[in-house]
């Protein structure tokens, strides 16, 4: 699984992060998200300022975003908590990401769902194009991680690429939305196998299949 440990403190970390600040559209954000909490409770918009902060950096390196160590005690002291306190919200969700990820994070359900409808061969695939788990790749477009449940287990296997869902994958399906993405194309998310539009039943529906089209009563029937 994915390594939580932050990103080395080092004096050229420091250095590149020591005048880092919400921009005005981001700190325009941060201030909404706080505005939702009571009086006394402005800590609690930690996660979300914690996201503003991860997209902000993104925005600013072309990549997915990550939290380095500085940027971490500029969200800690915004809302006048223990940096302490916000690391350990940081390490624990892993939709942030403490270490420089690529242009694309590309993490890869391995549970047992996605294991028996073949995420092993959609890790592989994805180490064909070069991605190794934990690493930017050399392009600079791909990170590859290995995660656990993403909630897509009737669509298995899936990934999630940065905010993307892709789903029913096998390893040609992947190729295509990999390369699409490469392209600066935006490939369509949600399920890849044709025909199908969401989680209904492979091959399409068994049973109220009059919903398909149009609200049909069926009350008189039963």
């Amino acid at each position: 699984m994915a390594d939580r440990t932050p990103h080395p403190d080092t004096p050229e970390l420091r250095a590149q992060y020591a005048d880092w600040a919400f921009d005005e559209e981001h700190k325009a954000k941060a201030d909404r998200a706080i505005a939702r909490y009571p009086e006394g409770r402005q800590k609690s918009a930690v996660m979300p300022l914690l996201d503003l902060a991860q997209r902000q950096v993104g925005k600013e390196t072309d990549t997915q975003g990550w939290l380095p160590l500085p940027v971490i005690e500029y969200v800690a002291g915004y809302l006048d908590m223990p940096v302490i306190r916000v690391l350990e919200v940081a390490t624990f969700y892993f939709m942030y990401n403490l270490k420089p990820v690529g242009k694309f994070h590309v993490q890869v359900c391995g549970t047992t769902p996605c294991m028996l409808r073949g995420s092993d061969a959609i890790m592989a695939a994805c180490k064909a194009r070069g991605m190794k788990k934990g690493e930017v790749s050399e392009d600079g477009l791909w990170t590859l991680t290995e995660v656990e449940c993403m909630g897509n287990c009737a669509t298995a296997p899936m990934v999630q690429i940065n905010d993307g869902n892709y789903e029913d994958l096998t390893p040609e399906r992947l190729d295509a939305v990999l390369d699409a993405l490469a392209a600066g194309k935006q490939p369509k998310e949600g399920t890849q196998e044709p025909g199908r539009h969401t989680s209904e039943p492979s091959g399409g529906p068994t049973t109220l299949k009059e919903m398909v089209d149009a609200n049909h009563d069926y009350r008189g029937e039963w």
